[in-house]
């Protein structure tokens, strides 16, 4: 459902661009024959765009307990997940996941800088220094880590959405265990990991999973229409990011 109103809302973008185009002048090229058309063609896209960012988002949640992200986040509206084989042990693998940079990302920046506006902001996730670790950046700028199996699972979470006005409590730094036990209206909980298996045939198998809790119906309704916009974006990092791990951990001396 969350891919159908994806889909929904990038056509719905380019029926109100293309519209809005003919409106000052009809794209006969493509059969908008005229203004008034133009106008339809623009009106029906704002109808299939409130439908697409309108689509429920069931919550899905886990039969059985596998992985350390099934501890953090077993409900869960939102997901997205890859996976890469790599010719390269599981030491490795894991080696290569906590050392990666931004620059051996493909389009990374490039689809950050469109997800940001642009806009310069400070350093996080979004904006990281060249040449230092991604997830050194992401783990002092709003992400925590959840937990860690050595050589196996790595998790990340952090706060997507917070009710207006709400702050951390400076006095407590908050917990994995609080991260878990969050489940306060207005709140939308992220968490992403990655897994290293082995295979039968000696490589490695790399997954990574993220996963998108919203405490409460309005939430949910919210992030639904922020990330149907910056699902494609997103799921493309996810892939390059994958591939930048696989460059990394086949070209490290064995």
């Amino acid at each position: 459902m969350n891919l159908v109103g994806t889909i929904l809302v990038y056509v719905a973008f380019a029926a109100i661009f293309l519209g809005a185009v003919s409106v000052v002048r009809p794209l006969t090229w493509i059969g908008i024959p005229g203004r008034p058309y133009g106008v339809a063609v623009l009106l029906s896209g704002v109808v299939v765009l409130l439908i697409g960012v309108s689509l429920p988002a069931p919550e899905k949640r886990i039969a059985e307990q596998r992985t350390i992200l099934d501890d953090f986040v077993p409900a869960y509206q939102f997901a997205e997940s890859h996976t890469i084989r790599i010719a390269a042990p599981r030491e490795r693998v894991f080696a290569a996941i906590r050392d990666v940079t931004a620059n051996e990302i493909m389009l990374f920046r490039t689809l950050t800088w469109i997800r940001r506006f642009g806009r310069p902001g400070p350093e996080s996730i979004l904006n990281p220094p060249r040449h230092e670790p991604v997830l050194a950046v992401a783990t002092r700028s709003g992400f925590m880590k959840l937990a860690e199996e050595r050589d196996h699972e790595f998790v990340l979470g952090t706060l997507v959405v917070a009710p207006p006005g709400w702050r951390p409590n400076k006095d407590k730094k908050p917990t994995p265990e609080d991260f878990k036990a969050l489940r306060l209206p207005g709140f939308a909980l992220a968490a992403i990991n990655f897994r290293v298996e082995d295979t039968a045939k000696g490589d490695a198998l790399l997954t990574t999973e993220t996963r998108v809790y919203a405490t409460d119906s309005s939430t949910k309704w919210k992030f639904a229409t922020y990330w149907r916009v910056i699902y494609p974006g997103s799921a493309l990092i996810r892939v390059m990011w994958l591939r930048a791990i696989r460059h990394r951990a086949e070209k490290m001396p064995g």
